[in-house]
């Protein structure tokens, strides 16, 4: 509905405004990086706590069920996730066999199961443009150069097209934005209709006049109740996606609750009036969550409904599990700690570089007018900069109050603060030379500093993670029966359904017998984070100890990997020295991959290393010392993931 009525209404031939090339092409380019694939892993949440799990309910796989789906005490929702991704994860179940017949197309392999999602969720993202172009018109503001600053983001390129719950977060904040722009907007204008029309009518003489007058007044639309239906659902559903969007729906609602009010005809009547419905109207879809995550989580069964054997122990509300687990800390030291200044100091400069020091600089500005009672030099409160600037700080402030904080959290903003302070890289035309330089220059940073972030967190951050899945599943299918054992060290988990693996807990019955069974396990992915070495070989050893175990008395033949960032290739080497059985073979490597688990030191001059390893060509067999140009290329080329194959000697050497 967004994009038929909205961003394609305004290049049709009908409609004269025209929208930038440029943008179209920035929108062209966020789906090709898509497509590509990025083989970037921002964080393991982008699989772990949505996609994953909805491609093992639909597909039937085996996925890793992480701790915020444990059925005991959940904390996601399940209908949000299922309503995003659902679509093309049955898309890929249902097209599968014809792709097969038709085209010998398998979609059920690691490119189509991590592209078809992302897809789907890039398309969903152009409502937050849609969303930007529409308050942008309603207001009369420069559309096309925030548009084009919006769609070159890489938090557009990158975050927007991955399936983090914060991405849903961002879709539904923008449309709350919209539909409370558009009811301030309509309540302004009808209360200053309003407000004419009294003044009228009290100023009228004659019977005829003040009758006509009445009849104008009377047939003024209601406004006070506008979209309460749709802002409260909203709302909702919000908060069961991710209960931090209380922080960010505040100021839309609170802007919502309060227009008018001041006015002649608004009063504290239409307030409370406004606060009741909104909240009656939130309790079907409130229940309606309820009932779906009790039912998924197994908390409510067709046999507890038909034998009416109800009580509050059959209910699960997830968001309230959510804040119970975020308010004790020592849950969150499980995470990790962070500053409570992180979100201002470090994630608002990371994730909109120059627009966020503009902003962060503006609003330094405006607390300072505001200390000093400068009330007339700051913007009106019930405004629409209100509104964009309230949107913007309140959420970082609340998000700022919580000792775990992370950049993907506060990804929302970026529509607030490209209407706020995206025209403060285009130079207008009353700026004299120096300010247009400098406006240029940001503009041309902005670009520059997005492009290289874009290439970081979309191709090399955690960069080797999907490319090895893609390998793994290969080796996987061509030997099947095979026990494959993968840790990985330092480095983001595999996610386990690009994999597809035989489902284990499903209960298969044999046609001929009847008998059921389950099938047993034959990949294992053990995930050891940052162990250190020492703890790291001990696991290693534990279990190639267990394989040749099942090698000699079962006969089970296996596969044994150890996926870790290059940069510790000298630390494994060593470590694998003090087992004398074990043998340690690089397979292959993939280039490039960036682990801050791992951060490669830069090589000194002396470092014999990167000659050693191979990372250097040189056909001198004696000591050299690198210069500058071998340093750099030596410290480069670390960044990569190697596969190890783990052995045992003496099976090795017959």
């Amino acid at each position: 509905m967004f994009l038929k009525t909205g961003l394609f209404k305004a290049i049709s031939f009908k409609n004269p405004i025209k929208l930038p090339v440029s943008y179209w092409l920035l929108v062209i380019v966020r789906f090709a990086l898509t497509i590509v694939p990025q083989s970037g892993y921002i964080h393991p949440d982008e699989f772990f706590q949505n996609v994953e799990i909805i491609a093992g309910d639909i597909l039937n796989v085996d996925i890793a069920r992480t701790w915020e789906f444990n059925s005991k005490f959940p904390i996601r929702n399940i209908l949000v996730p299922k309503m995003v991704l659902g679509p093309p994860i049955h898309l890929i179940r249902i097209a599968n066999p014809y792709t097969l017949y038709y085209f010998d197309i398998n979609l059920k392999t690691p490119y189509y199961l991590l592209v078809l999602p992302r897809l789907f969720i890039c398309l969903l993202s152009l409502i937050n443009d849609y969303c930007l172009y529409r308050i942008c018109i309603l207001y009369g503001q420069n559309f096309r150069s925030r548009l084009k600053l919006f769609a070159s983001s890489y938090v557009v390129f990158v975050y927007c097209c991955r399936s983090f719950s914060n991405t849903f977060e961002m879709i539904l904040f923008s449309i709350l934005l919209l539909f409370v722009a558009e009811c301030m907007q309509k309540s302004d204008k009808i209360i200053y209709h309003e407000e004419f029309l009294n003044e009228k009518y009290n100023r009228a003489t004659s019977p005829v006049e003040k009758v006509k007058l009445f009849k104008l007044r009377t047939h003024l639309p209601c406004h006070s109740l506008n979209h309460v239906i749709v802002l409260s659902t909203l709302v909702v559903i919000g908060i069961f996606n991710r209960p931090t969007f209380i922080g960010f729906a505040f100021p839309p609602i609170f802007f919502w609750l309060h227009r008018g009010l001041g006015s002649k005809v608004v009063g504290f009547k239409d307030f409370h009036i406004r606060i009741f419905m909104f909240i009656m109207c939130s309790i079907p879809t409130v229940l309606l969550l309820i009932v779906v995550d009790s039912a998924y989580y197994g908390y409510v069964t067709m046999a507890d409904v038909e034998s009416l054997k109800l009580s509050w122990d059959n209910w699960v509300v997830t968001p309230l599990n959510f804040i119970r687990y975020n308010l004790d800390t020592r849950n969150l030291k499980q995470h990790g700690l962070h500053p409570w200044w992180l979100h201002i100091v470090v994630n608002v400069p990371l994730l909109f570089n120059v627009l966020g020091v503009l902003a962060l600089v503006s609003i330094a500005g405006n607390t300072y007018r505001f200390i000093r009672g400068q009330y007339s030099k700051l913007p009106r409160i019930q405004s629409i900069t209100g509104l964009m600037l309230f949107s913007l700080i309140i959420p970082v402030a609340i998000l700022s109050l919580f000792p775990h904080q992370e950049a993907r959290f506060i990804i929302p903003i970026l529509i607030p603060l490209i209407y706020l302070y995206g025209n403060h890289l285009h130079p207008n035309e009353s700026d004299g030379p120096k300010s247009r330089r400098f406006k240029n220059t940001l503009r041309i940073s902005w670009y520059i500093l997005n492009l290289l972030l874009t290439m970081f967190f979309g191709f090399i951050h955690q960069g080797g993670i999907y490319p090895f899945s893609n390998s793994l599943y290969r080796e996987i299918k061509n030997n099947y029966g095979v026990h494959t054992h993968v840790i990985t060290t330092h480095s983001y988990s595999i996610p386990t359904f690009l994999l597809q693996l035989e489902s284990t807990s499903k209960v298969w019955k044999d046609r001929k017998t009847g008998h059921k069974y389950r099938l047993a396990p034959t990949t294992f992915l053990h995930k050891y984070g940052s162990l250190p070495m020492n703890e790291l070989f001990t696991k290693i050893d534990d279990v190639l100890t267990n394989a040749e175990m099942l090698l000699h008395k079962h006969k089970k033949q296996y596969r044994f990997y150890v996926a870790s960032p290059c940069s510790l290739d000298k630390k494994l080497r060593a470590a694998a020295n003090n087992y004398y059985y074990i043998d340690l073979a690089e397979e292959f490597s993939y280039y490039p991959h960036f682990s801050t688990e791992a951060f490669p030191e830069f090589p000194s001059d002396h470092d014999q290393s990167c000659l050693e390893t191979g990372l250097l060509r040189t056909n001198e067999s004696c000591v050299i010392d690198l210069n500058m140009f071998q340093r750099i290329s030596c410290f480069f080329k670390k960044l990569c993931l190697k596969i190890y194959r783990v052995r045992p000697i003496s099976k090795y050497k017959t």
